[in-house]
């Protein structure tokens, strides 16, 4: 009978825990309604909940807000490309030099960003951009960035343009970072650094990019070729020029190569920069929204993909010829080459044309590595030859393939990277006459990550 003694307990206690709850499930049910107003609202009289929906109803966008809003978000992403262009930078200086440089190489690459963001934000974006204030060849707008317009469809906030242009900006400072590899004190890159982003740069941008004298004569220059990657690469000249080369580069007359320490790192930064150069070409049609942008940064990106395949492809089979053997480098800066060539014109050229022209500037680049040893000038990196001589290219290509008059090309093709290299060519010795340019012989042979930094990239 126990069984029936513990079925007679678990039925009481069962009873004793329902009434005990049968309060708080009373309490529930009362306090529903008051948890739950909707409910209430919803079955009031009609009068009252004709205005609910206008207060509850999200606000809509107009057409010219929605475009708005997209052009000026994918001007952001863009910006954050081109600025992840520094990293490739920074891996292929550093991987085709001595890996004694590594942390030299990789904090000028820094440095480049950051000094060059705050003194671009304190001039170099008012003199670039000056508006009514410039006269054609100089102008100044004002400190920082100026306010906001109305929202429309094209028109970018000054913000994100200002994000936009300043990532150009560094880009066209460290391309000389690897031209002077190896034996700048780092204080005086700074100075050049902090100088080129601020001023010279910013000036020669607005003759074409702010509206001024070469603008108005109708040169062209749709993403840089000119504006960015010459100058970069004529005030790399100049500093190679000023400086000498490295020790032990030509003994006897004789040049003598002296391999980079990481061609896997330089591989890296080479497809690092194809892919960051989607924002920099693309990204310059500075409108995305509406049918006849989307055709332009479609076309824009091909032909960009396009000149860098063909110029790898030609710097390959060139070195191949003259080596007997195919050269990597030689095909990495092909790619490079392309992607500068094509820069001016991407917009304005066929499919076909862009292959040309990649084909050109992969040829190029292999002939200026070899001028440039021939006349004794030691670039590490051959940023000469990528971004100074297939920058020239690319300007005067723009008037070949891309309906732009040709005359006027050339001009703008020499008067930006002649300014840009006598300007830095006059900075350069200035640092050389009062003692500051280059280390002593004994910090270039210990390595300028101990004689500068005081630390090594490798243990």
């Amino acid at each position: 009978m126990n069984w029936k003694h513990a079925l007679m307990g678990l039925t009481a206690s069962l009873v004793v825990v329902l009434a005990v709850s049968q309060p708080a499930w009373a309490y529930q049910d009362e306090a529903a309604p008051e948890e739950k107003p909707a409910a209430a609202e919803t079955a009031a009289p009609a009068e009252t909940t004709e205005e609910a929906p206008a207060a509850e109803e999200a606000p809509q966008l107009s057409l010219s807000e929605l475009y708005y809003a997209l052009d000026n978000s994918m001007l952001f992403l863009c910006a954050v490309l081109v600025l992840f262009m520094q990293s490739g930078f920074a891996m292929v200086e550093s991987g085709f030099n001595s890996s004694k440089n590594t942390i030299n190489i990789l904090f000028k690459n820094l440095m480049d960003v950051c000094a060059g963001v705050l003194v671009y934000y304190a001039v170099g974006y008012g003199l670039m951009y000056p508006g009514d204030a410039g006269n054609g060849y100089f102008g100044f707008a004002q400190f920082g960035i100026g306010e906001a317009g109305d929202p429309g469809p094209g028109v970018l906030h000054p913000q994100v343009d200002f994000l936009f242009q300043v990532a150009f900006a560094a880009t066209a400072a460290t391309i000389v970072s690897g031209a002077v590899a190896g034996r700048l004190k780092f204080s005086s890159y700074l100075i050049y650094s902090i100088i080129l982003t601020g001023i010279i740069y910013p000036i020669s941008g607005y003759w074409k990019w702010g509206g001024g004298w070469l603008d108005a004569m109708g040169f062209y220059d749709f993403a840089g070729s000119i504006v960015v990657h010459a100058v970069g690469g004529f005030a790399g000249l100049a500093g190679a020029i000023v400086l000498g080369p490295r020790i032990g580069r030509f003994k006897d007359g004789k040049s003598v190569p002296i391999p980079g320490h990481n061609i896997a790192q330089a591989t890296l930064g080479v497809f690092i920069l194809w892919v960051g150069w989607y924002g920099f070409n693309p990204g310059s049609q500075l409108a995305f929204a509406g049918t006849d942008n989307t055709n332009a940064v479609m076309l824009i990106a091909t032909n960009t993909t396009l000149a860098a395949a063909a110029g790898g492809v030609a710097a390959m089979i060139l070195g191949w010829i003259m080596y007997s053997k195919p050269d990597i480098s030689m095909a990495l800066n092909g790619v490079l080459a392309g992607l500068v060539g094509i820069t001016a014109n991407c917009d304005s050229v066929s499919n076909i044309e862009a292959i040309v022209i990649g084909v050109v500037a992969g040829l190029l680049v292999v002939f200026g590595i070899l001028a440039l040893e021939k006349l004794k000038i030691d670039d590490p990196v051959g940023a000469f030859p990528v971004h100074g001589l297939c920058g020239i290219w690319g300007g005067v290509a723009t008037g070949i393939f891309g309906d732009y008059n040709i005359v006027t090309q050339v001009i703008g093709s020499v008067v930006i990277p002649a300014y840009a290299f006598i300007t830095m060519f006059i900075l350069f010795m200035f640092l050389k006459v009062i003692g500051q340019l280059r280390v002593s012989e004994e910090d270039e042979l210990k390595g300028l990550d101990l004689s500068e930094h005081g630390m090594q990239a490798y243990h």
